[in-house]
Formats: C-alpha cells, sequence, structure tokens
C-alpha cells in the first residue's frame, strides 16, 4: 500500500512539473533536457522504491502510475470542463500576421523560435500566416493568408 500512496503523490507531483515547465519545453528537448530527464526519472525511482527491488513492488508501482495516467485520461474525455486544467488550451500566437507578444511572453517562446517553426513549415515570413496556434502538444500549427 505504501507503494501506491508513493505513485500517487510522485505521479501529482510530475504532472504539476510539466504543466509549470510549459509546453513548448517539453516538444523540443535538447541535450541536456534530455539528460535533466533521465536524473528526475532516477530520482523518482528512488523516492517510489526506497528499499523494495521486488518484482511485486515494481508491478505495484507500474500498474499504479498506468491506472492514474489512464483515469487522468478518461476524466478529461468525460468532463470537459476539466479539460483545460489537465490538457491545458491552444494559443493564439500569431494573428495576421503579426505576433503577439503577451502570449509568446506567457510561453517563454521568442520571435526566433517562432521563425524557424515557420521556416520548417515552408513558411518564410509571418506576412503570409493568418493565424498560428501552440497546440497543447506544443506544436505550432500554421494557418497561411488566402491566396498566399
Amino acid at each position: 500500500m505504501d507503494l501506491a500512496i508513493r505513485s500517487i503523490v510522485l505521479y501529482a507531483f510530475v504532472f504539476i512539473l510539466t504543466r509549470v515547465v510549459g509546453r513548448r519545453e517539453l516538444s523540443s528537448l535538447q541535450p541536456f533536457d534530455l539528460i535533466l530527464l533521465i536524473v528526475l526519472g532516477a530520482s523518482i525511482q528512488q523516492g517510489l522504491t526506497q528499499d523494495d527491488y521486488s518484482v511485486v513492488g515494481a508491478l505495484i508501482v507500474v500498474g499504479t502510475i498506468a491506472v492514474l495516467q489512464v483515469a487522468t485520461s478518461y476524466v478529461s474525455f468525460r468532463l470537459p470542463f476539466l479539460r483545460p486544467v489537465l490538457d491545458g488550451q491552444p494559443i493564439v500566437v500569431v494573428e495576421d500576421g503579426k505576433p503577439i507578444k503577451r502570449n509568446l511572453h506567457r510561453e517563454r517562446l521568442s520571435i526566433e523560435d517562432l521563425m524557424e517553426e515557420a521556416r520548417q513549415q515552408q513558411i518564410g515570413s509571418l506576412d503570409e500566416v493568418q493565424w498560428a496556434v501552440l497546440e497543447t502538444s506544443g506544436s505550432i500549427s500554421f494557418i497561411e493568408k488566402s491566396g498566399s
């Protein structure tokens, strides 16, 4: 039972941590970010199992985390009013070719990052963009102006 409670607490901690870190950072991992994730995983493992190296202990921890993930997904699906809290909301970062600096700043996204994403989608200038939306996955969707 102790392992299940630890799993629940650490699941909640990691969930909140990923919401605070921001979607953009999680979608574009740099090598250092990957190292931090590995260290975070190792640290959490120690907090989860302590000195329990049994197979049953591992099954309890993994099973609890899997159930929590499915439950979170189910709650997000069945209770739409909780979806913004659990999954986030898309954020408009460009409107009619003009960056919305307040939204970019809030998401810690630079104009250079925005331009890089646009170039990767074969868009040469923000003037060609009607809307750019930072999706809940961290990717940016660009909708070009008519006639571009």
